[in-house]
């Protein structure tokens, strides 16, 4: 598979507030997990006040206003992980809490 192939992901932050760090970090989150099974990840400054937004190929995966704060990183990945290939294992972020 291409670069041209894979899934794109695009970070969309709202500069007023200076989200720029946080969705640098997350960028390198998602690169660093699903290295080559993504073709990249874009940052888009935003001008809309508050606007932090994720999608997948123009697929809306997290919302800031809608889903009710920032991701956690863990969420954002199986989210990512849902979308793209839901049969694959994140290892230790697939791991509940009750002692499995």
């Amino acid at each position: 598979m291409t670069n041209a192939t894979k899934p794109i992901v695009t970070i969309t932050y709202c500069t007023g507030c200076n989200w720029l760090l946080r969705a640098g970090w997350m960028a390198q989150e998602l690169l660093q997990t699903f290295s080559t099974d993504l073709g990249g990840v874009t940052l888009i400054p935003g001008e809309m006040g508050g606007v932090y937004e994720v999608t997948v190929d123009g697929t809306l995966i997290w919302d800031r206003k809608r889903d009710g704060g920032f991701p956690e990183a863990k969420e954002l990945k199986a989210r990512l992980r849902d979308h793209i290939d839901p049969t694959r294992d994140l290892g230790h972020i697939d791991k509940h809490s009750d002692g499995a």
